[in-house]
């Protein structure tokens, strides 16, 4: 898959649900089993910010998704991502699959950061939800299977990231509308003309 690219028919939009998020596409990354279509890209999270995304990770509407390793350190160059609230259930069924993670990108170097509109969905794998659910065939093949999977559950997430809206309309000096970006942008400015104690 090149970059940004996917191979979907045109009209084809990408909008899963967290079930079908990690069921359909974090269970089999996880397995080491093809994805069909493979249009989920891996990004390597501490070397992209959320802005920059955009071409390098799957986007469906106002989102973008993409695979990560599993960490605990979420820094990024100009940046981290802080975990907020707490872990929502996945189930399938009546079974739990997997949990979601709530996060937000903060700029700065943490815990100073100042809180952006960017928001993270993580969703990763329970332990043993992959061995269960591929016991299926022979049992010469089932073991294999779960001593492949034993290794993977954890190390793998899938990422929903997109920009919440402002809650009110901000305009610069000039009567022009900002983004949220740009009021974090420019707020830096004013940090720069503050001096600090040595």
């Amino acid at each position: 898959m090149g970059e940004g690219t996917t191979s979907l028919p045109p009209g084809f939009h990408f909008f899963p649900s967290d079930q079908e998020l990690v069921v359909h596409f974090l269970q089999r990354k996880a397995a080491r089993l093809p994805c069909r279509p493979d249009i989920v890209p891996t990004i390597d999270l501490h070397y992209c910010d959320p802005w920059d995304l955009n071409g390098k990770a799957l986007q469906g509407g106002r989102y973008w998704y993409f695979f990560t390793h599993r960490a605990q350190n979420t820094e990024t160059a100009n940046g981290y991502w802080k975990p907020i609230g707490i872990e929502e259930s996945i189930t399938s069924g009546d079974i739990s699959v997997g949990l979601k993670r709530t996060l937000i990108f903060y700029v700065g170097e943490p815990p100073e950061g100042m809180k952006t509109n960017w928001v993270m969905h993580e969703y990763h794998l329970l332990d043993g939800v992959l061995s269960s659910s591929s016991s299926r065939g022979s049992s010469r093949r089932s073991l294999k299977k779960r001593s492949i999977t034993r290794i993977e559950p954890n190390k793998w997430v899938i990422c929903r990231v997109y920009e919440s809206s402002c809650a009110s309309q901000n305009f610069h000096d000039d009567g022009m509308e900002l983004s949220c970006l740009d009021e974090v942008f420019l707020s830096l400015d004013d940090l720069d003309e503050v001096s600090l104690p040595n």
